[in-house]
């Protein structure tokens, strides 16, 4: 059994959060939902999904867990401005460990400057900054880059948590 973190802002993607969380812990992974705190109950950008962090990022460190994922929608852009966020998923590229962003969580890898020399798809409105910060862009469902796994859009979603749960696999963690 893998531990995954899945980094959560407002106004996320309710639905590329809510399914990768389900059903990573339905194939036997711990999922951990890691704020900025455990304050404040977070809503997705739709209404449909509200959440409460389990932990504060200044109280993990990417050695806690196996994988990290990041929903799209508006959390990325919200979430790259915290110091604490992006230093935490520098971590898991400094520590060659799976990161998994959908849609728009290509902007947080940017921040933490995990993008250049990577081959990656998003939501096309980001594809610009990717590639200006260094990234190859395609367009299909996913991409698999050593490490990291991109999506663009809730469309990808049943591929891209497959791809999430052979990464883990992979990395000789396994449900």
């Amino acid at each position: 059994m893998a531990k995954v973190a899945i980094v959560l802002g407002p106004d996320f993607e309710d639905v590329e959060f809510e399914q990768p969380r389900t059903q990573l812990a339905e194939r036997g992974h711990e999922v951990v939902v890691v704020g900025t705190s455990t304050d404040e109950e977070l809503t997705g950008k739709k209404g449909e999904v509200t959440f409460t962090p389990d932990v504060a990022v200044g109280d993990v460190s990417a050695r806690d867990f196996d994988a990290l994922v990041v929903p799209g929608g508006y959390s990325p852009d919200h979430l790259r401005t915290d110091e604490d966020v992006v230093r935490f998923v520098k971590a898991f590229g400094d520590l060659e460990r799976p990161i998994a962003a959908i849609c728009h969580a290509g902007s947080l890898l940017i921040e933490a400057g995990l993008v250049s020399g990577r081959t990656m798809t998003s939501w096309p409105s980001i594809r610009t900054d990717l590639v200006n910060a260094g990234a190859a862009w395609v367009d299909q469902e996913v991409v698999v880059d050593g490490r990291l796994v991109t999506s663009r859009n809730p469309d990808d979603l049943p591929a891209f948590i497959d791809a999430v749960d052979h990464q883990l696999q992979g990395a000789g963690v396994s449900a």
